[in-house]
């Protein structure tokens, strides 16, 4: 598949996917910006208030009415987490001209309107209208308080914050409740202004579309977009390793309990450590979930996640409180197996597999292609799935060995009962 990457004008770049197997194009305009305490909320709510309106559309009904006569397209707002940067911005899908009445062309007035979005919002006294700001606010507020109803997702959280304390890669994509509360209409349109200014702003397309068209509809659409003082994406800083692990115990009225697990990687072969993270618990059937979950019964879920941006790895696990020290060492036991090559063949094949067909069918899916190269995009790499998918197809059991064997324990994470006893 091949992927073209342009710089369209200061600090603006488009990644152009030419794709005809599809009845839809995908458009998507992403500012990439530090994660930082003092603006990652703020940097949240701001595209869900420019969604509710442009000085054309000012409401939401003008808005749907406008995508209606685009047949139907639809817009969504996005706050992404990408390394140790925030992604927030827009995806727009629509019907591909291969497949409107009288090949009707929707591009261009589909990129004019996310350009509106951007851009030209609709304010009231020069801030964003009240009504919209109180609104999303507290709909933000509320999604952050929502977290902790799913335990496991809250658990993970947890875990990194407590892992990366400091860093910005321990902060949450939505922040805080309590940056949340603060903001403000005033500094809010400040700080709208700054980000669009001198973040980042990524581009992605996929369609039919020629390259030259999709140029050019996407300069008309931004040429107002202000540009000053481009700041430079942030890059992940090396994790650094702690003289001795933490252990972190947190009680709450909750009837299972969850064992997070935080690894520092000491090595940068990145394709390794995909193949051994698969083997410990990047699938079912691995270490983890083979032994530790259907084997000994130890845990209601367990797995691991490679965080290749930052060169760690996180377990997420679901126990009984009595069981923790047993779920704990045999989760140690089975990483240990890992970094000893103790592998029977049909598991690194088949951990091989599970990777070349995550690689493989992201052709797919055009929202899995942009959410991979705006990640890319964002945090400085540019290996496409095809690179990917090469790199673990010759990745040989002792280089698994060598890279995992830097994998060590930094930090674990207990949330238990209010009269559970580890």
């Amino acid at each position: 598949m091949e992927v073209t990457r342009i710089q369209l004008g200061e600090g603006v770049y488009l990644t152009y996917l030419p794709a005809r197997k599809f009845k839809t194009s995908l458009l998507s305009a992403q500012f990439v910006t530090p994660l930082r305490p003092e603006t990652v909320s703020g940097n949240a709510l701001l595209p869900a208030i420019l969604r509710r309106g442009t000085v054309s559309c000012p409401d939401l009904g003008s808005l749907s009415a406008r995508l209606d006569t685009l047949y139907g397209t639809r817009i969504d707002y996005t706050v992404r987490k990408k390394g140790e940067n925030q992604c927030v911005g827009f995806v727009a899908s629509f019907i591909d001209d291969s497949f409107t009445p009288g090949r009707e062309k929707l591009l261009e007035p589909v990129a004019e309107l996310l350009g509106e979005l951007v851009c030209d919002p609709v304010t009231q006294h020069g801030r964003f209208v009240p009504a919209y700001f109180e609104s999303e606010k507290t709909n933000l507020i509320d999604a952050i308080r929502s977290i902790v109803n799913d335990k496991r997702d809250y658990a993970d959280a947890r875990l990194l914050q407590e892992m990366c304390a400091g860093e910005p890669y321990g902060i949450s994509r939505l922040g805080s409740e309590k940056q949340a509360e603060r903001l403000q209409p005033q500094k809010l349109y400040a700080q709208y202004g700054k980000l669009i200014a001198t973040s980042q702003l990524e581009l992605f397309y996929s369609g039919s579309a020629a390259l030259e068209r999709v140029e050019r509809a996407l300069r008309s659409a931004f040429s107002t977009l202000p540009r000053e003082g481009i700041r430079e994406i942030a890059l992940a800083a090396d994790h650094p390793k702690p003289p001795a692990p933490k252990l972190v115990e947190e009680e709450m009225d909750v009837t299972q309990g969850k064992l997070g697990m935080g690894f520092t990687c000491g090595s940068d072969d990145t394709a390794a450590l995909l193949m051994g993270n698969t083997l410990f618990g990047g699938s079912s059937n691995s270490k983890l979930f083979l032994n530790v979950r259907e084997k000994l019964s130890l845990c209601y879920f367990a797995s691991s996640v490679y965080h290749r941006q930052k060169g760690i790895i996180t377990v997420s696990s679901g126990i009984e409180f009595e069981n923790y020290q047993k779920a704990y060492d045999e989760i140690m036991r089975q990483l240990e197996a890992v970094q000893k090559g103790e592998l029977e063949d049909w598991e690194l094949e088949s951990a091989r597999s599970v990777l070349l067909s995550a690689y493989a069918s992201m052709g797919d899916s055009q929202g899995k292609m942009e959410n991979f190269y705006i990640g890319q995009a964002a945090t400085g790499q540019e290996e496409t799935p095809e690179l990917l998918a090469r790199q673990v197809r010759e990745v040989s059991l002792q280089r698994i060995m060598d890279a995992m064997a830097t994998v060590s324990l930094d930090t674990v994470y207990f949330l238990k009962g209010k009269e559970a006893q580890a």
